[in-house]
């Protein structure tokens, strides 16, 4: 499916950028010239957990100079990094989005999608309505505190790998190899598929 884009966004999570940044997004937009590739990984334990996805899916298309171009299925998973049982477990997905937006721009964007859906910050693996994380953005490496790329602990994650593989088998985690080999190398367990529920590609 094929996603259009908005001609003007009702979404209230956009954040106004100047008018300058917009023209040249919007340029970049209606030519598609240098669009980059990023992968997103999106998750939340609280709240309703499909509905926060969607919404986050959503409000990526809705931002200018982004388009969704593929959703995975989603996957419940046990909490990462707390003790079991102490959470409830996570709805994941992955999104592969096409953009004109450099990392930083989209970086801004992520944590204004995780605010509108109510995200708290209160502990470091505490529960939360919404992760907006960026895994890769074409092929770069950055070994910037603000924004590591690839995501630093990507390779180590079964709920990131796994849904990931289901959108683009041949992706590659740079400078750790292909996720198809990295899967065997992570534990899966608790990281099972939802086929009852699934997030829908913005029309």
């Amino acid at each position: 499916m094929t996603a259009e884009w908005p001609e003007q966004s009702a979404d209230p999570t956009v954040q106004p950028v100047p008018a300058a940044v917009v023209a040249a997004v919007d340029a970049a937009d209606s030519t598609l010239q240098n669009p980059q590739t990023a992968v997103i990984s999106l998750g939340g334990n609280l709240g309703n957990r499909l509905e926060n996805l969607q919404g986050a899916v959503d409000a990526l298309e809705d931002t200018p100079g982004v388009r969704v171009k593929a959703v995975s299925p989603v996957y419940e998973t046990e909490p990462w990094g707390v003790p079991a049982g102490s959470q409830p477990g996570y709805f994941n997905a992955v999104v592969l989005i096409r953009t004109t937006l450099p990392p930083g721009s989209l970086l801004e964007r992520a944590h204004a999608i995780e605010e509108a859906h109510s995200r708290v910050r209160a502990a470091h693996w505490g529960p939360r309505t919404l992760d907006v994380d960026i895994v890769a953005y074409q092929g770069v490496r950055s070994d910037d505190p603000v924004l590591t790329l690839p995501h630093p602990r990507a390779h180590e994650r079964a709920f990131v790998l796994v849904p990931w593989y289901d959108v683009d088998p041949a992706a590659e985690v740079p400078g750790r190899g292909s996720v198809a080999d990295l899967i065997p190398t992570v534990d899966r367990q608790g990281v099972q598929r939802r086929d009852d529920v699934e997030l829908r590609l913005p029309e």
